[in-house]
C-alpha cells in the first residue's frame, strides 16, 4: 500500500516518520507524539520550512531531508486538561471538528488559506506579549499590586495604601492571595491564554468564513469583529447590569447606569491595547485607529441585551434593501454578527453546549441568591425557586435566539444548517425535557394527593370508631 515519508527535526535532531496515505488522523498524531516522547495532554506544533504552523494529519505533504518540518512540544499542565473537562470541553471531539473543517477547506480551496496561518501567528504573538506584560508588570512589581482590569487572573488587590475599599464587583477570593498562589495562578492562566484566544478567534472566524465576508467587507471591519470576539466580556463580574444598577456598584456609578458591564469590557480592552507590548494597532494610521476604536465600542456595547430589540429591529428594517457598500448597513450587520457570536452557545453540539449552560445557570442562581440576601429586586429569569434549565432555554431560544438567527439567515441563507438547525434541535430537546419534568411533577402531585386522601380516610374512620365507642351500649349499631 502507498505510504508517505515525512522528514522533520525534533530539538535539532533529524527524524523521519512513515505512515499509510489512508492512515487515520489519530494514528498519525500518535506517531508524532511518540517521536516527541510527549504526554497525552501535551500540545504538538508542526512548522513548515516557512515557519507556518501546519496540521498533523494524513494530508501532510511529503518532503525531503533538505526541507524538513520542525516539531515542537508545548508541555500542558494537567490542570489545564482538568479544567477543560470541568467546563465541558471534549478536547478530542473539538479536534475532530477542526479536522473536519480543515478537510472541507482543502476540498473547496485546494489548500488551507494563508489567512488561517496568519491568524494563528498573530494569536501566538499576542499571547507572548501578554506573558511578558503580566510577568513584568505584575509578578516583578514589589508587593504584587494588581489592577482591577486583571482580576480575571485571580490576583489579589493590595488594600494597604490609602482608604480604598474593595470594588463591589471584585470577588472576595481575589483579595488575599499569597505570592506563591499568585505565581501559580499566573502560570496556569497564561498557559491557557493561547488556546483560549485561538478558540474564540476560530469561532468568530467561522461566521466570517461561512458567509464569505472577506469578499464583501474590508479587512479593517473583519479585524474589528475578531477583536470584539476576544474582548467583549473582558473582566466580567459574574453579576449582570440589573444587579450593578440596583446595588449601586462602582461600575454603575462610573458609567451612570448606562451599560455598565459593556462599557467596562470596552475600557479594559483599550487599557490593554494602549500598552506598548500589546498594542496590535500601533502601526495603523490615526484615521484607521479612530475607525477601529469606534467600531469596537459600537460592537461591544451592542452586546447589552437591553438593546436587543432595538438593534434587531434596526437590522430588520434595512434587510430588504441591504447594501454592503452602505456604511450604516455594514455597522448594523457587524453588531448583529457579534451578538450572534455572543449568545450562540445553543448552536454548538449538545455535549459542548449543555455544560456551559449549567455553568451559566449557576451564575444566575448565585446572583438571585445575592439579590435576596441584599434585599434587592430579584431578576426573574435567575430565581432558582422559579426557573429550571428547560424552562429557561425554551423561552430564550423561542423569543431571543431564533428571531435573531433567522433574520441573519435571511441575509446569509447558508447559515440555516449551521446555526438555525442546531438551535431548533436544542429547542426540541429542552421542550421534551420540560414536558418530562411536568409529567414528573403531575405524578408526584397525584401521589401526594393520594397519600393525603388515604390519611384523611384513616383519620375519618378512626374518628368514627372513637365516636361509636363513646355511645351508650343500647345506641350502638349492633345492639339494635
Amino acid at each position: 500500500m502507498a505510504t508517505k515519508l515525512i522528514y522533520f527535526t525534533m530539538n535539532g535532531t533529524p527524524e523521519q516518520a512513515e505512515f499509510l496515505v489512508d492512515c487515520p488522523a489519530e494514528d498519525v498524531k500518535d506517531l508524532f507524539r511518540c517521536a516527541a516522547e510527549a504526554g497525552p495532554h501535551d500540545i504538538l506544533k508542526l512548522y513548515n520550512p516557512k515557519g507556518n504552523i501546519i496540521n498533523i494529519s494524513p494530508s501532510l505533504e511529503p518532503n525531503s531531508p533538505n526541507s524538513c518540518y520542525k516539531l515542537e512540544v508545548v508541555a500542558a499542565d494537567s490542570k489545564t486538561a482538568e479544567l477543560a473537562v470541568a467546563l465541558g470541553f471534549d478536547l478530542s471531539s473539538m479536534d475532530k471538528r477542526l479536522q473536519g473543517l480543515e478537510k472541507n477547506i482543502l476540498i473547496e480551496a485546494g489548500e488551507t488559506p494563508a489567512v488561517v496561518y496568519e491568524m494563528k501567528k498573530q494569536v501566538d504573538s499576542f499571547q507572548e506579549k501578554l506573558e511578558v506584560q503580566y510577568s513584568v508588570k505584575i509578578l516583578c512589581k514589589c508587593g504584587f499590586k494588581s489592577v482591577e482590569h486583571l482580576s480575571w487572573l485571580g490576583l489579589f488587590k493590595d488594600l494597604s495604601e490609602g482608604t480604598h475599599k474593595p470594588s463591589p464587583f471584585y470577588h472576595k477570593r481575589t483579595l488575599h492571595k499569597t505570592r506563591k498562589e499568585c505565581e501559580h495562578v499566573l502560570h496556569d492562566n497564561v498557559s491557557r491564554c493561547h488556546a483560549v484566544l485561538l478558540f474564540i478567534s476560530e469561532q468568530m472566524y467561522g461566521l466570517i468564513w461561512l458567509t464569505d465576508l472577506k469578499s464583501k467587507m474590508d479587512s479593517v471591519d473583519l479585524l474589528i469583529m475578531l477583536t470584539c470576539a476576544v474582548c467583549h466580556d473582558l473582566d466580567h463580574t459574574g453579576y449582570n447590569n440589573a444587579y450593578q444598577i440596583n446595588a449601586r456598584t462602582e461600575l454603575a456609578l462610573r458609567y451612570n447606569d448606562i451599560s455598565p458591564l459593556e462599557n467596562h469590557h470596552c475600557a479594559v480592552a483599550f487599557e490593554i491595547l494602549e500598552k506598548t507590548e500589546s498594542n496590535i494597532f500601533r502601526n495603523l494610521s490615526m484615521d484607521q485607529y479612530k475607525r477601529i476604536r469606534e467600531g469596537i465600542i459600537k460592537c461591544i456595547l451592542a452586546t447589552d441585551m437591553t438593546r436587543h430589540n432595538e438593534i434587531l429591529n434596526r437590522f430588520k428594517s434595512i434587510l430588504p434593501a441591504f447594501d454592503f457598500t452602505n456604511k450604516d448597513h455594514r455597522e448594523v450587520l457587524m453588531m448583529i454578527l457579534i451578538k450572534v457570536s455572543d449568545i450562540s452557545n445553543e448552536a454548538r453540539p449538545m455535549e459542548v453546549a449543555e455544560p456551559w449552560l449549567d455553568c451559566l445557570l449557576q451564575e444566575f442562581y448565585n446572583q438571585s441568591d445575592k439579590e435576596k440576601l441584599e434585599g434587592l429586586p430579584v431578576t426573574p429569569f435567575m430565581d432558582r425557586d422559579k426557573v429550571n434549565k428547560p424552562s429557561s432555554q425554551t423561552g430564550f431560544i423561542r423569543f431571543v435566539l431564533l428571531p435573531l438567527f433567522i433574520e441573519l439567515a435571511n441575509l446569509f441563507p447558508c447559515l440555516e444548517q449551521h446555526i438555525i438547525d442546531p438551535v431548533r434541535k436544542a429547542l426540541d430537546y429542552y421542550t421534551e425535557m420540560e414536558k418530562a419534568l411536568e409529567r414528573e411533577k403531575q405524578i408526584r402531585a397525584q401521589s401526594e394527593n393520594a397519600a393525603k386522601s388515604k390519611e384523611t380516610t384513616v383519620d375519618t374512620q378512626s374518628s368514627a370508631d372513637s365516636h361509636t365507642e363513646a355511645l351508650p351500649e343500647a345506641s350502638k349499631p349492633d345492639a339494635q
